[in-house]
């Protein structure tokens, strides 16, 4: 992650540790990221810790060239839903723990 990257989700906050995340891509999701997971070191911040939004917003700096014929991973973010640790995640402000996995989950379609 670039300095530039954690100061912009650090902002003003430090604290003792930073947050790992690992997130884990599925169908479209996968393919606009161009892998099936990665692992994140969130910069250390005093106060609470990061949110879902700040891990979205992460990943739309980190993948801002769209894999080639596919979206920007911006977009099927936007659109997805998400579990945390297996457990459904709907609110954007749901804060993160350290050593979570963070599945992303596009809108599956068929029957």
């Amino acid at each position: 992650m670039s300095q530039n990257t954690a100061d912009h989700i650090a902002g003003s906050r430090t604290r003792a540790t930073g947050t790992t995340v690992r997130v884990r891509y599925f169908a479209a999701a996968r393919a606009a990221a161009g892998t099936e997971a990665e692992t994140l070191q969130l910069p250390a911040v005093d106060g609470p810790p990061p949110t879902r939004a700040d891990v979205e917003a992460l990943l739309g700096q980190l993948h801002s060239q769209p894999v080639t014929g596919q979206p920007p991973l911006a977009q099927v973010l936007a659109r997805s839903s998400f579990l945390l640790n297996g457990v459904a995640c709907p609110e954007p402000a749901t804060e993160i723990p350290d050593a979570a996995v963070l599945d992303v989950l596009p809108p599956f379609s068929g029957g």
